[in-house]
């Protein structure tokens, strides 16, 4: 059993040690976010309309791997770029740190974007993105997996606290606001003695990858409908008869 000065000096450790991550975490972002935009390092074959409407839409995750819960996200942009067709079109920009697609989609010009960074800074990436394309906050849309969602759900959230999660949480202090409309995709809570960390970055069983596959084409259509809808005579999709989100069961 631990004494109450021991407790009380771990938890000041743990203290700490998080102030110092955040600031170190903080301090590489800015670093990141104050550099110049160079043309010379920019995607210049992305084709840009000038007179369409930009909207963005970022997959958070973590870069090389893909295939872990926390990077589903990811995975739900790559479908949806399938669904708009452009999937054999992602180009690097190292301008944004990034990978960068574009498609016009009823009246509104998408961009498509897979942060080059960890999840933890790649905030730095949206606000540039953000800048060079010109798009508010508003009209940037993010994908990210959700703890306290079982496998199989998703749901639309406009804005409002990242609610732990770190990708979440760079992009609001990289873009210094909360409301960005969210595709939250269910991973669910680690069960057993498993930690949170491991879980998040683990790959989905073999049983699992089929009703992934399901979700990321669901939530993909659905996050579709609510962009499309955003920009229908001038009203927002949360004034629209839309689902706020959706689930895959497992076929037994």
């Amino acid at each position: 059993m631990l004494s109450n000065l021991q407790l009380l000096v771990k938890r000041v450790h743990s203290t700490i040690a998080y102030i110092m991550r955040r600031a170190f975490i903080s301090l590489v972002s800015k670093v990141l976010l104050y550099q110049p935009l160079n043309q010379k390092m920019s995607c210049t074959s992305v084709p840009l309309n000038p007179k369409l409407r930009r909207k963005m839409v970022v997959g958070l995750g973590n870069p090389g791997m893909g295939s872990t819960r926390h990077s589903v996200g990811m995975a739900v942009l790559g479908a949806l770029a399938g669904r708009l067709g452009v999937a054999e079109h992602w180009r690097v920009d190292r301008q944004v740190s990034g990978e960068l697609v574009l498609s016009e989609q009823e009246g509104v010009q998408l961009v498509l974007l897979k942060p080059r960074l960890l999840m933890n800074i790649n905030g730095a990436s949206v606000a540039k993105a953000a800048e060079k394309f010109k798009i508010m906050p508003e009209d940037i849309y993010l994908i990210h997996d959700e703890l306290d969602k079982p496998l199989g759900k998703f749901a639309m959230k406009q804005g409002g606290s990242a609610r732990g999660h770190n990708g979440v949480r760079s992009c609001m202090d990289c873009l210094k606001t909360d409301v960005m409309p969210r595709m939250r995709v269910g991973i669910g809570r680690p069960a057993g003695k498993v930690s949170v960390e491991r879980h998040v970055l683990g790959r989905f069983s073999r049983e699992e990858q089929e009703l992934v596959r399901a979700v990321l084409e669901q939530s993909a259509e659905l996050l579709l409908q609510h962009i499309t809808a955003s920009c229908s005579e001038g009203t927002g999709a949360q004034g629209m008869t839309l689902p706020q989100g959706g689930g895959v069961t497992v076929k037994t």
